[in-house]
């Protein structure tokens, strides 16, 4: 199927998630994701801040666990037509852009590119790590100026059922899915 129609497709079963569905299967890929990647004290993820409008999963669970474990917190911010990563804390200040998403108000890039993990949104991701999102192409670029050891998490309400046909050389592909039944690995890195 094309990222076209996929796009389309599971954003329209987004819209039929209730509030309460959307918390559910949040807690569930939350535990799932500690369960399996056991984050600890120091290390570094870089996470989304949720659109709520296009009911993304609530990352809030994450970033709570995460400052409470000592762990560092480095969220996206579109600067100069690019996306930077600034890191964030309890205190930090955010105001809503232009187009309804939350973000830091600093523009400070934190030029850290050896993140732990990489927690990232998507809209549907396929049996090869292969990512449908938003279609700007802000986390490719994103991808090719982080470490290669820095493990790119989606994160997703649906397991993967169907391939992308219309993938791009420049995709850089997820190397693991966290959904609400599954931790998927899609190129056996394995955990170091």
């Amino acid at each position: 199927m094309k990222k076209s129609d996929l796009r389309k497709k599971y954003l329209e079963k987004r819209k039929s998630l209730s509030d309460v569905e959307i918390f559910q299967q949040s807690e569930t890929i939350f535990k799932n994701f500690v369960e399996y990647f056991k984050p600890l004290s120091l290390q570094k993820v870089h996470i989304f801040i949720p659109i709520h409008k296009f009911k993304e999963i609530n990352t809030q669970l994450f970033t709570d666990y995460f400052f409470s474990r000592n762990i560092k917190v480095f969220v996206p911010k579109i600067a100069d037509a690019k996306l930077i990563s600034v890191e964030i804390f309890k205190d930090t200040e955010f105001a809503v852009n232009r187009w309804g998403i939350s973000e830091p108000v600093s523009n400070e890039d934190s030029g850290i590119i050896d993140f732990d993990f990489v927690i990232t949104p998507l809209l549907y991701c396929d049996s090869a790590g292969n990512r449908v999102g938003y279609g700007k192409g802000f986390y490719d670029g994103f991808f090719e100026n982080i470490s290669e050891k820095s493990k790119k998490i989606g994160v997703n309400y649906f397991n993967p059922d169907e391939n992308i046909d219309d993938v791009r050389e420049e995709d850089i592909p997820l190397d693991y899915l966290v959904t609400p039944t599954d931790v998927l690995s899609f190129f056996n890195k394995g955990l170091e």
